[in-house]
């Protein structure tokens, strides 16, 4: 690789004529993920992209990360290459705070005059600042490997710059918009929830043309296409992986009584935190002890916190954000059941997480949950808050069943979900990629 700084004005970037590309077979390859937004407490998309790039390495290839902010946290040996955007949704005087020279540019006055309008446009911005630093470094690269950004500048990439690029699409987010906009109480509301996920019909198109998509359950392939319209047998299905070495049982945590944790966004429909809390007001009128941590952050005045002194739950139900990953593995190892309340999940890291831990969970069959807790943990329809208490109750009542359940999903996980066999497939599709460009 060269040695470009990690901070770069893509703006200066000059363009540099099409190379000859070789088929590397079974050497090091030189890869460059992109995403759009990586830090992993955004969610498990930076997840992803921080274990994957990890793995690559440690398979022997080398690894550049792309990202706009906020920035992924990565191992020593891959390289981020920052691309700066306006990064407005950090920013609580989001619209005056930024107002300055950079909106002299077309790119960042697109950015934010639509964000002004109630749009996201980050997936597209970014992918044209990707476009501009790789029009300028494509003889640096083996493969491009997109992490869901899926914009315009993807299918530029693969036939302008003559690169191999192969997207994964962790799930499609049509479903998320659809539930949000269900969830929204008046129309106002709900056109600016439809509004904010605009940028689908692009997710859409780039999908449908792009020739290497991966995605990561069963579940998320049937779902890509029903809502995108991309044939299944198009694409290959990877798992995500789960570092077993973080995630595992800490024998010197005493698991506490009544203890439950979720890792859900408070505000995000999809998560089905509010289901969960109702099973919770329903398990604390027979239970003294019983007390729920959630993962994520809680805004005063939201939607959940009025559920929450709705239900009487305050003495219930704590929030925590934040937290170290060993913080994490703490919070998972004091639970002794964790609970995945979800609607849908393309995956479902949360529950292989726990169940590393050695965690008996309690999860719904929203997407592709069933396919990462099996027969290791309980599986309840979605949406149904007295099932998921039946469920937490009779689990509670049960330590034999516990112990047995938590044993059955470590090992669960050991065995079916390792990011060293995650990372030899996807190599295996980077090089059917590098196979179909031309020379």
């Amino acid at each position: 690789m060269s040695s470009v700084p990690a901070a770069l004005d893509t703006e200066s970037l000059a363009s540099g004529r099409k190379p000859r590309l070789r088929v590397i077979g079974e050497h090091p390859l030189r890869v460059c993920l992109l995403g759009y937004r990586s830090k992993p407490h955004c969610g498990g998309q930076g997840i992803y992209l921080h274990y994957l790039s990890k793995a690559l390495v440690e398979l022997g290839h080398s690894v550049d990360v792309l990202s706009g902010p906020p920035y992924p946290e990565l191992d020593p040996r891959v390289r981020l290459i920052r691309l700066p955007s306006l990064d407005m949704y950090s920013h609580d005087r989001r619209f005056s705070a930024i107002f300055d020279r950079r909106l002299l540019k077309p790119l960042e006055l697109y950015e934010y005059l639509s964000v002004l309008s109630g749009g996201f446009p980050e997936p597209y911005t970014f992918g044209v600042r990707a476009y501009r630093y790789l029009r300028a470094h494509r003889g640096e690269y083996d493969v491009i490997h997109d992490n869901q950004t899926l914009c315009y500048s993807l299918l530029a990439i693969e036939r302008r710059l003559g690169l191999p690029v192969v997207a994964t699409v962790h799930h499609p987010i049509t479903i998320d918009r659809d539930i949000a906009v269900n969830a929204a109480k008046t129309r106002t509301l709900k056109f600016l929830t439809r509004r904010w996920y605009s940028f689908l019909r692009m997710q859409e198109k780039v999908v449908r043309r792009l020739e290497h998509v991966v995605t990561v359950s069963d579940q998320a392939r049937r779902d890509i296409e029903r809502d995108f319209g991309r044939p299944a047998t198009t694409m290959e299905v990877l798992h995500n992986g789960i570092d077993t070495s973080l995630f595992r049982p800490l024998g010197e945590v005493r698991r506490e009584s009544g203890r439950l944790v979720a890792t859900a966004s408070a505000e995000a429909p999809l998560k089905g935190l509010n289901y969960l809390l109702k099973a919770l007001a329903r398990l604390v009128r027979e239970r003294e002890d019983v007390s729920l941590v959630v993962v994520g952050q809680l805004a005063n005045g939201s939607r959940t916190a009025r559920l929450i002194r709705r239900l009487k739950l305050d003495e219930r139900v704590r929030f925590v954000s934040g937290l170290s990953n060993d913080e994490l593995v703490c919070e998972y190892n004091r639970a002794e059941i964790a609970v995945v309340p979800s609607l849908y999940e393309g995956f479902g890291l949360p529950a292989g997480e726990a169940m590393a831990c050695g965690t008996p969970v309690v999860s719904t069959t929203g997407g592709a949950l069933p396919e990462v807790v099996g027969d290791a943990g309980v599986l309840v329809s979605p949406g149904d808050d007295r099932a998921l208490a039946g469920a937490i109750g009779a689990l509670l009542d049960d330590p034999a069943r516990r112990r047995a359940l938590g044993e059955a999903g470590r090992e669960r996980i050991e065995q079916h979900f390792d990011w060293q066999r995650v990372a030899e497939g996807v190599v295996a599709t980077y090089h059917k990629a590098m196979g179909n460009v031309d020379g």
